[in-house]
């Protein structure tokens, strides 16, 4: 051993003489140990073992201290050394063995490598063509091409059949192996790989090169015992960034640069104690020094010999009153209160001006509120008058009439107080002369309003003929489908729009006349021939040239019948469900009555329900016909009150079904016979600024859980969450007593009954009764009053 440790020295020196140790320098460049002194050669096993003394030969050389002759001999000496030199020999003599080993000891060896040849791997490195990507795969030699691109198709993604290899220029079969084409077994081979498409599937890897964290592979064959070894596969990793240069040594004869490496793995983690700790910075107080003496160096001269100090600004000190403790602590205390008493003052200063801010903006709240009642009051005010000036609807011929009953009423008062004898009859049967005139004025105005809306009921009769069928599709959103009625109704009502232009040119008119004729024709009646004359008689009468004004009495006449037209049911299908009379005469047992006052039997739509679910016996028509002779009353106050109590509760309440059950009749009822015609807490009158609310907030709104007030006085009531707290029992007592009022009356509605709390309303007996209310006078006069007060 000591012979082998002495041939060690003799080499290290001589390997000193032959090197020179080279250090990093700033700004220079990193020169990297070339490419193929890397790589392992194809030699086997003799290559291995020269790979291997040449790694610890370069171990050695790494070392900076190899120049002192002392320190190499002591390093030699260290067992780790010997036991590496020990290796290396045992080695170098094994290689040598087995070179001088007999062919016959070959020859039996040699079928052995032949079965495991084909099963030993290569290092395949295939450059991606044009891109020059380069890809390093460990590949067993015994597979062919196809599976070599099969698996190369795999990475790349892009199909195998539009792979081509290729050695040296030249395309290589896809039934060959890497053995066949010469590829040693642990050696390593280039290849190109292009695509066949490089437009469809370009080849190209799937992260760029500088991302791509794909490990090269070697494999390299390390012996394990004597006699046997073992191949391992080795994965070099490309770092992602330029490593530190170190230093290294440069070969005095061959000039080869050998660099040391630097620190691939990551530093060892210490565990985790589960203590926070925390560096010495964040333990330690900063400390700060201060000097407290004067900066400037003071001084004091007096008057000497041959020095002269003036006196002139000199001042006298005297010393002042000795102050206690008692007294400083006293004169503190003072000072504290002090500033207690200014800082309280500016609080309560703060306090004041919020409260001051608070003030003004509940004036300012309230005056917009006052302002917006009285523009509310004043629209609706300017609104009545216009409806008056300008009347549109039935609703404002009611209140013309209502008007002037109000005027004949006072004229009449003003007469019969002023007015005796003869005098008062003819200033009665004046008055009545000008009545007579304003009842014929407001007649010409209906009449007018009447032949006004008379297009407008057409046309919307007309669109809902011809509207699609809608649904709503359980995503929300709404479906629409034409069916071939539909068509037909939109096609005769796009033909009656265009019958109606009488503006229009000659040619244009005698087109849509055509169309008309082509249309009616479809069916042969009495009807369609009249109309069919009509259009011949009007195309003559153009052809002669005759003005349109005289022929706007035939055109009318004309469109009046194919109206009737549209509105046949075998003609127009989709009209028969807008039809008042049903084409089927076993519905009219069912929704026909017949009415007392004109004689005429009319569907269930035109009667207004009384309280006991039964038909009145009047219709609509009739009914307003008799208020206009007789009561004279508008009915637009209580419309308004329950429209907008419908609007309230349907914000409250989506499920809110009792204001909808409510007629206007019924709110008149309400208003007029149990409120009285006023508000519950200051007794307001005007009807148009009186509102239905919620007794009590946690239930449901019905009419026995209301009150009527004034706008001004909603505000206050909605905020109060206890009515029995916040009102008198007196006052408590009076609501309670219209509540149930309203229960007997709206109890007799079957449909209302079913709302009616648990509590009964016969619990007061028969003392509350409520007060009967006439509804029309003279023969037709119904009265209202409650079975119960009879």
């Amino acid at each position: 051993m000591s012979e082998q440790i002495e041939d060690k020295e003799q080499d290290v020196k001589e390997k000193e003489e032959e090197t020179t140790e080279i250090y990093p320098q700033t700004g220079e460049s990193t020169a990297e140990q070339p490419e193929d002194d890397g790589e392992p050669g194809s030699d086997g096993e003799e290559v291995h073992a020269d790979r291997t003394t040449t790694d610890v030969l370069e171990a050695e050389e790494a070392e900076p201290d190899l120049h002192d002759d002392a320190e190499q001999l002591i390093e030699l000496q260290k067992p780790e050394t010997v036991g590496k030199l020990t290796d290396v020999l045992e080695t170098v003599e094994e290689a040598e063995t087995q070179a001088d080993l007999p062919d016959d000891v070959e020859q039996l060896r040699e079928p052995q490598r032949k079965e495991n040849v084909g099963n030993s791997t290569a290092t395949v490195k295939v450059v991606l063509v044009p891109e020059g990507h380069v890809m390093t795969v460990a590949f067993a030699i015994g597979l062919s091409i196809q599976e070599l691109k099969c698996h190369l198709a795999s990475e790349l993604r892009v199909p195998a059949d539009v792979l081509q290899i290729s050695l040296d220029g030249r395309v290589v079969e896809e039934q060959k192996s890497l053995m066949e084409l010469g590829v040693r077994p642990h050696g390593s081979t280039r290849m190109e790989m292009s695509s066949t498409d490089p437009t469809t599937h370009p080849l190209r890897p799937v992260r760029p090169p500088e991302h791509d964290n794909m490990p090269d592979v070697i494999t390299v064959r390390v012996q394990t015992d004597e006699g046997e070894f073992q191949e391992v596969v080795v994965e070099i990793e490309r770092p992602r960034q330029q490593k530190a240069f170190l230093g290294g040594y440069r070969h005095r004869l061959t000039g080869v640069e050998y660099h040391h490496a630097a620190l691939q793995t990551l530093p060892k983690r210490r565990p985790d104690r589960g203590v926070v700790v925390f560096s010495r910075e964040t333990q330690t107080v900063k400390v700060k020094s201060q000097a407290q003496q004067c900066p400037v160096n003071v001084y004091t001269q007096m008057t000497g010999i041959g020095c002269y100090v003036s006196c002139m600004n000199d001042k006298l000190v005297a010393p002042s009153n000795y102050i206690t403790a008692d007294e400083y602590h006293d004169r503190r205390l003072k000072a504290v209160i002090r500033l207690q008493s200014f800082v309280r003052r500016w609080l309560a200063q703060q306090e004041v001006n919020r409260l001051r801010r608070e003030r003004e903006r509940r004036m300012a709240w309230l005056e917009l509120q006052e302002r917006r009642r009285r523009e509310e009051k004043e629209e609706q005010l300017r609104d009545r008058r216009q409806r008056m000036m300008n009347p549109r609807r039935r609703e404002d011929i009611n209140l013309l009439y209502q008007a002037l009953e109000k005027w004949r009423c006072e004229e009449e008062q003003r007469i019969n107080s002023t007015l005796r004898g003869a005098e008062r009859k003819a200033a009665l049967c004046s008055l009545l002369e000008q009545e007579t005139q304003q009842i014929a004025t407001i007649g010409r105005h209906q009449i007018a309003i009447q032949n006004d809306n008379y297009d407008k009921t057409v046309r919307n009769f007309l669109d809902k003929c011809a509207a699609p069928h809608q649904w709503r599709a359980a995503d929300g959103g709404l479906i629409e489908m034409d069916s071939p009625h539909t068509i037909r109704a939109r096609e005769l009502r796009d033909l009656y729009s265009n019958i109606n232009l009488f503006t229009v040119s000659r040619e244009a008119r005698r087109d849509a006349l055509t169309t008309l004729k082509h249309t009616v024709q479809e069916h042969e009646c009495q009807l369609t021939r009249d109309i069919v004359d009509l259009i011949d008689r009007e195309v003559d009468l153009m052809t002669c040239g005759v003005k349109a004004a005289n022929l706007e009495g035939l055109r009318k006449r004309i469109s009046t019948l194919f109206l009737q037209y549209i509105k046949i049911p075998a003609f127009n299908p989709e009209v028969a469900k807008l039809l008042k009379v049903p084409q089927n005469p076993s519905q009219l047992r069912n929704t026909m009555f017949l009415c007392r006052s004109c004689y005429r039997y009319l569907p269930s739509g035109d009667f207004s329900p009384s309280a006991n679910t039964r038909l009145s016996g009047r219709c609509h028509e009739c009914t307003s016909l008799d208020n206009i002779a007789r009561t004279r009353n508008d009915y637009s106050y209580y419309k308004n009150i329950l429209k907008r109590l419908r609007a309230d509760e349907q914000q409250l309440n989506k499920e809110a079904k009792i204001p909808f059950l409510l007629q206007v009749e019924d709110m008149r009822y309400l208003v007029e016979v149990v409120w009285t015609s006023r508000s519950a807490l200051q007794a307001s009158k005007d009807l148009f600024n009186l509102v239905f609310v919620r007794w009590e907030r946690q239930r449901d709104w019905s009419p026995w859980n209301c009150i009527l007030l004034s706008k001004e006085e909603i505000s206050a009531h909605v905020q109060v969450e206890d009515v029995h707290k916040a009102y008198e029992a007196t006052f408590i007592r009076r609501i309670e007593h219209k509540h149930t009022l309203a229960r007997r009356h709206f109890s007799q509605i079957s449909v209302m009954a079913e709302y009616l709390d648990s509590q009964p309303s016969a619990s007061l007996g028969n003392q509350l009764v409520s007060k009967p209310i006439t509804m029309a006078t003279g023969k037709h006069a119904t009265n209202t009053t409650p079975a119960s007060a009879h």
